[in-house]
This record gives C-alpha cells, sequence and structure tokens, in this order.
C-alpha cells in the first residue's frame, strides 16, 4: 500500500507530501518515522493513493496507534494555502517537540468527575448566552465592558460543552498573566483541566500531548495560540479570552493568527468559537456586526464597581511639573495620598513608547505623514523624517510649523527611569516593576501575588498589567505618557494604543474600594483616541477609525502583505527591493490584478540590523486571492494579515 506523508521537516523549497510505501494499514493522521534524504523525520499520513510509476522507500514505523483528529490535519492544510506556508512547516506545529522519543514519567491519571455546579448568572449575562447560541455565524463577538462578568459566560458554555461529552478550548494571551481566570476554571472543573504553558518542560508537554490524543474523556485545555492544536477527539467549543491581543499572532514562520485558525476550526466542526475582548480589534468587530454575531455585555457585574475620576494633564504645562519632569504634581499628589490611606498605585508607561518622538515641546505639535496621517520615523543617518507606510519623506523642521517655537524634540523614556526617580521621591516605600524585563528573579505571577497581597506600595508596569488583573488595593493610576503609542509608524498604534488605555484604566473601580482616580499625562490632550479611552467610548472610537481604514484602504476593507527583503549591504538590498517591486508590477499587469495596489520600497522600522539592511514593500487589495496569486512564486519574506507593518 502507499500513502501521501507530510514529513514535518522542510527538505525543499516548495515541496510538500511525499509517497511512501507501507505493509501497514495506516489512516490519515497517523503519525510515523519516514527516512528523508540521508536522514530521518516524523511524518503525518495524509492519504491512502494508488501505486506510483516510480519506486518508493518504506515508512520506518508508526508512533502511535490512534491518529491525529481529522480537524487537524485540516488545520495544517488550511493554514499552508492561506498564510502561504510550507506544508511541512505547519504540519510541525501539530506535534510537541520530540514526539519520536520514548519518555519516562507519568501524567495525572483521568478521574471522572461530577460536573460543577451552576455559575451565577444575572439577567445581562443569560441574555448574552441566548445571543450567542442563535447568533448565525459559528464564530462569535462577545464586547463585554472590563468588569461585566465574561468569565462566567466562558464557565457557563464550558459546563454545557462538557455534559454533552465535548472537549473545551479557552486560549489566554499567556498563563502567567491571567492567573485568575485560570484559578478559577481550575476550581470549577478540577481534574478536567489540562493546562499548556512555556514553562512545562519538552517531556511535560510531551506527556500531556499523550494523555490527549489517547483520552476519551472530555478535557477543558487552557494555554496561549499552541492550544489550538491540542489532539482533542471531540472538540465542542473554543473560547478566545482578550481576544485583542497581539500575542495571538504567530511571528515566527509559519505565521498565522490564532483567532482566523480558531474560526476555520469552528467552522470545520460546526462548533461555537467565541470571541471575549472589552477591546475588540476594529476588524472583528466590523466582521461581527456584518455577521449579526455581535453580543453585547454593557453592564458591569459588580453593583458597587465605581467609575473613577480622570484628570488629563498636559506635558505642555511646565507649571504641572514644578516638582519632577517625569511625574505632575497632580500625579505625585495622588501618590502620596495613597501611602497615607494604605493604598495601592499602579504607574504605568507603554514600553512601546519607547520609539523616537519627533514633537513640539510647547504646544504638542507632533510630525505626520500628510498621506498617511501616521508618525513619521526618525532617521538620524540621513537626518530625515520618513513615513513607512507610504514613503513619503521629508527634512525634520528647525522650529514647529504651528507655533514656530524651536524646541523640537526627539526622545522617549522607559519604566527602569521611572522606577529610579520613584525611589528617590519614595525612598522608603516598596516599589515594584512589573513587566516583561524584570530581571530580579522573581516571576511575574510571584511578584503578582505579593502586589494583591498589599507588600508592594507602588507598582510600575507596561502592558503587562492591562490583560484582566484584579488587584483588590488598587486606588489609582497614573499614565506617565499616554500617547507614547500614538508615535508609532503604525496602521495599527491608535488601535493599540486605545486598547492599552482603556484596559489598564479598567483596573481601578471594580468594586474592592469606594474610591478609584486616574491621572493622564499626556503630550496631546485633545488627541480623539486619548479622549475615547478616558470616557470609555468603544463605540466612538471604532466609528472614528473604520471611517479611516476604509478611507485608507486599510483592514477590514483590505488584505494586507509585507514582503521584506534583506542583504548585507544597502546597495544589494536596494537593488533586489528594486528588482522585486518591477517584477510584482509587471506580473499585476499582464494578470490584470487591478485588486491589487504595492506601495514603492521603503526601508523598514528597523533598517539596520546585525542581519543587514532591510527595505520592504506594503501590498493592498481587495480580494485575498488575487494576493495569493501574485504572491506564490516571490522570493521575499513573506508576512500575510500583519497585525503590524513595524
Amino acid at each position: 500500500m502507499f500513502y501521501e506523508v507530510i514529513p514535518t521537516k522542510i527538505f525543499r523549497s516548495g515541496a510538500g507530501a511525499l509517497t511512501y510505501a507501507s505493509d501497514l494499514d495506516l489512516q490519515p493522521g497517523h503519525l510515523v518515522t519516514i527516512p528523508l534524504g540521508r536522514t530521518s523525520c516524523t511524518g503525518i499520513v495524509l492519504k491512502k493513493v494508488a501505486s506510483p510509476s516510480f519506486s518508493c522507500k518504506p515508512i520506518t514505523n508508526l508512533l502511535y496507534e490512534t491518529p491525529l483528529p481529522s480537524h487537524l490535519l485540516k488545520a495544517t492544510l488550511w493554514l499552508s494555502s492561506y498564510y502561504l506556508s510550507p506544508l511541512p512547516a505547519t504540519a510541525k506545529l501539530l506535534l510537541p517537540v520530540g514526539v519520536w522519543k520514548k519518555r519516562r514519567g507519568t501524567v495525572s491519571e483521568e478521574t471522572e468527575s461530577s460536573i460543577a455546579s451552576e455559575p451565577p448568572l444575572n439577567s445581562y449575562q443569560q441574555t448574552a448566552i441566548k445571543e450567542i447560541k442563535s447568533a448565525p455565524s459559528t464564530t462569535k463577538l462577545l464586547f463585554g465592558v472590563t468588569g461585566s462578568g465574561k468569565t462566567n459566560i466562558y464557565l457557563k458554555l464550558a459546563q454545557e460543552t462538557l455534559s454533552k461529552n465535548q472537549s473545551v478550548i479557552l486560549l489566554v494571551p499567556e498563563i502567567a498573566l491571567t492567573s485568575q481566570l485560570v484559578q478559577i476554571f481550575e476550581s470549577t472543573f478540577g481534574q478536567r483541566i489540562t493546562l499548556l504553558h512555556s514553562r512545562q518542560t519538552e517531556a511535560e508537554r510531551h506527556l500531556t500531548w499523550e494523555r490527549l490524543l489517547h483520552s476519551d474523556t472530555p478535557q477543558i485545555v487552557i494555554g496561549p495560540r499552541s492550544a489550538l492544536f491540542a489532539p482533542l477527539k471531540n472538540l465542542g467549543l473554543i473560547i478566545i479570552d482578550e481576544a485583542h491581543e497581539s500575542t495571538y499572532y504567530q511571528e515566527n514562520t509559519p505565521k498565522y493568527s490564532a483567532l482566523r485558525l480558531a474560526s476555520f476550526l469552528a467552522s470545520t466542526l460546526k462548533i461555537p468559537c467565541l470571541l471575549g475582548s472589552a477591546t475588540p480589534l476594529v476588524a472583528d468587530f466590523y466582521l461581527a456586526k456584518s455577521k449579526n454575531s455581535l453580543i453585547t455585555l454593557s453592564e458591569k457585574a459588580k453593583a458597587s464597581a465605581i467609575a473613577p475620576q480622570i484628570k488629563v494633564i498636559s506635558f505642555s504645562s511646565r507649571e504641572s511639573f514644578a516638582k519632577n519632569r517625569y511625574f505632575s504634581d497632580a500625579l505625585l499628589a495622588t501618590i502620596t495620598q495613597n501611602l497615607k490611606n494604605g493604598h495601592q498605585t499602579l504607574i504605568y508607561h507603554n514600553r512601546r513608547g519607547s520609539a523616537p518622538l519627533t514633537l513640539c515641546e510647547k504646544c504638542g505639535w507632533q510630525a505626520l505623514c500628510p498621506n498617511c496621517f501616521l508618525p513619521l520615523t526618525l532617521h538620524s543617518d540621513s537626518y530625515s523624517l520618513i513615513c513607512h507606510t507610504c514613503g513619503h519623506s521629508e527634512k525634520i523642521p528647525t522650529s514647529c510649523p504651528d507655533c514656530h517655537h524651536p524646541s523640537i524634540l526627539h526622545k522617549g523614556f522607559g519604566t527602569k527611569l521611572l522606577e529610579r526617580e520613584l525611589t528617590k521621591l519614595f525612598p522608603d516605600v516598596k516599589i515594584a516593576r512589573f513587566d516583561a524585563d524584570n530581571k530580579k528573579g522573581e516571576s511575574l505571577d510571584a511578584l503578582y501575588d505579593k502586589v494583591k497581597s498589599g507588600n508592594i506600595q507602588i507598582l510600575i508596569g507596561t502592558q503587562t498589567v492591562s490583560r484582566g488583573l484584579d488587584l483588590p488595593n488598587l486606588a489609582s493610576i497614573g499614565i506617565v505618557q499616554a500617547d507614547a503609542g500614538l508615535s508609532l509608524p503604525d496602521f495599527g498604534a491608535e488601535e493599540k494604543t486605545f486598547e492599552l488605555l482603556t484596559q489598564v484604566i479598567g483596573r481601578v473601580g471594580r468594586g474592592h474600594l469606594n474610591t478609584a482616580s486616574v491621572v493622564i499625562q499626556t503630550y496631546q490632550p485633545d488627541s480623539p483616541v486619548i479622549n475615547f479611552a478616558i470616557q470609555s467610548d468603544y463605540l466612538g472610537f471604532y466609528d472614528y477609525l473604520i471611517k479611516k481604514r476604509k478611507r485608507q484602504l486599510l483592514p477590514p476593507f483590505a488584505y494586507l502583505a509585507k514582503l521584506t527583503v534583506t542583504a548585507k549591504t544597502e546597495q544589494t538590498t536596494l537593488k533586489h527591493i528594486r528588482t522585486l517591486s518591477n517584477s510584482l508590477n509587471n506580473f499585476i499587469t499582464q494578470a490584470h490584478l487591478t485588486s491589487i495596489k504595492i506601495s514603492p520600497p521603503m526601508p523598514a522600522f528597523h533598517e539596520h540590523t546585525p542581519s543587514g539592511y532591510t527595505w520592504q514593500l506594503i501590498l493592498k487589495s481587495t480580494k485575498r486571492n488575487d494576493l495569493l496569486t501574485l504572491l506564490k512564486n516571490v522570493d521575499a519574506k513573506i508576512t500575510l494579515d500583519p497585525p503590524s507593518l513595524l
């Protein structure tokens, strides 16, 4: 008998499945060991085929009697086609590292457990569940304001799915940063929970995967985007919490969006996929509205929740920063009052704001591209400002074009500097920095336990603190530079800034204390993005941004592709990128692919790296198939549907 098998190792460019011989009666999804050139690798049986006209090497051996679930085999084929990724690379996503190894050790035994008690649901949550079940599309968006009780809806749907003898996948941005949600699920469902996370060893992940492959008991698998590849036999529900998070997009090859993959799986299996967020991606909100699959939770679950008092301080107001250049007098007074009351203060600064700013210190003017309305990036080597979306270039002004003041700034600051400043201002206070760069040996979840207990009085955080953390002793938030993210030359900068500000403001006023305040410092107090976030007005922000996206032909009104070329010298890079640009434009003309627009060649955001010089082309098209037709034989690094153009 003969079988097409997908190797999990790329052996030559453009190659997919290979044909092998075997006396075994194999099924699609069976894992086997196959010879590949002078080595061997793991392969996934794709299908049985007729006897070929050429000689075939034999399959070496069968690794597991149980084949992979059919939906995973369909997923690897879809990923390869949808994202133009090599088939062996997408097949490798399905398997744990070292899947061929014989492991010593055990995983916890499966035990039957009774279904948990009914989660408490208010009338709004009950209505939302009815709407989720009646929505016509398999993929539904649960748009719930911060504190509206999305978790109880997840619990109820998971409980109903288990009762049907079906399994559940719950995606979270990162286990360590969503520990509260995980703890709630563990306390509710006990032994039915299987966790997948980065701190597991290779052997632990492999043994867990083996148990899931052989299990006939419905499970709830909780983990990051890779949890979608858990080998569950009877998958009945996919939930994606904090669905706006950028971690759901895999930046490494093969690049893919977990949201799109989850939607494909739901459609294939005809099961619900629920995206939950207080700040959904604008493209997802647009699609959900168009498919009548938008479910809204607009009421806070806790009656004790309060709206925080918000004060906006302009960095242009020198008198507001009499005591410190980074912390306004109002913010310092708030911190001092909280220390007297035994309450905590969170100092928030988006780490992505470390990119250089070009703005006027006096009036707040910012250098923007006249075509894209995105911030221009300083290129010090050429002493120019360049737009990385359309290629527009201009000289750096010596004075402000608006107020003619000569104070043009190019700078930023980060959380480490803020930590040093606060230590000087409050030398006897317990201060901790809560970000992914913390090198003091403490894990983020261990640090979170200290914060929750009240042992830390001032917390300095980046975007990691915006991911659903509930801090009962937190009274105030100081947002040091609210417009930092707006300086990035990217179409997603406004969306990311709104999401982070809204999420971090939502950390206070959650019903634990009878006081809540936010101090927002910004160079752009009149920014519509900042003001929409202050008002927690997602719908206003959505209306504002969706109109801009339509004018600029950006998602969801077009598909994007980013092509990058890197070479050791700038001259070689320019030669290759221009050749590529000309070739693509010629193909578009000959094939009449009129839906595609190509930008001129432009330097990448990080133009010069140890790898060399990188330039890029940005492609837009209203027809995805046209993009795929154009890009199938392109000799460049391709990113389809990039969440960012940086």
